[in-house]
């Protein structure tokens, strides 16, 4: 005898009416609202290790821009079937200048532009750039500049290839906690 024979028909729609209501619950979400993450790599360093378990918040950004200094996730803008992790460091219509391993911004509020403090960063790599970034875009660096393939490499990130940001590590268990990356 199966299972299904055992129980009775308002059994049997009742336990359907259960799987409807979770996939009802559960689907948007997942698609919607959060998702989770591993990152792969040492680009965010120390920050975030190889193998760790993120949830993303996919629904902030519809609300508030993405701010200085905040790490997000988002579709690499050359291949959109894969995604990143990185932080924000210019934001629309900044020119960022760097040099050696200063980082200065340039924006409304500060003309003579102000050199950007990074006690998150590991790996200094000397590099030049002056970029000017459009209304909708964002320039963005790993913590592990040695390591990481980013905004210097590859220009600009749109806003509209942004996913979401890290709102909680589940992975690995001695690092978990709400609002990971913020220094």
């Amino acid at each position: 005898m199966s299972i299904f024979s055992k129980l009775n028909k308002s059994e049997i729609w009742e336990f359907l009416k259960l799987i409807i209501v979770s996939l009802l619950i559960i689907v948007p979400i997942r698609l919607y609202i959060a998702q989770p993450f591993i990152v792969k790599g040492s680009s965010m360093d120390p920050s975030f290790y190889n193998g760790d378990y993120l949830i993303v918040d996919e629904l902030s950004y519809h609300f508030n821009k993405p701010k200085r200094g905040e790490v997000v996730i988002f579709r690499y803008p050359l291949d959109a079937s894969k995604f990143f992790i990185k932080r924000v460091i210019g934001l629309p219509g900044e020119t960022i200048s760097i040099e050696g391993d200063t980082v200065t911004i340039f924006n409304s509020e500060h003309p003579d532009g102000f050199v950007l403090r990074e006690d998150y960063m590991r790996g200094a790599i000397f590099s030049n750039a002056k970029v000017i970034l459009d209304a909708q875009e964002y320039y963005v660096m790993g913590d592990n500049r040695s390591a990481s393939f980013d905004s210097r490499y590859w220009g600009a990130l749109a806003e509209d290839k942004i996913i979401g940001r890290a709102v909680a590590r589940l992975w690995p268990i001695a690092s978990m906690g709400l609002w990971p990356g913020i220094k």
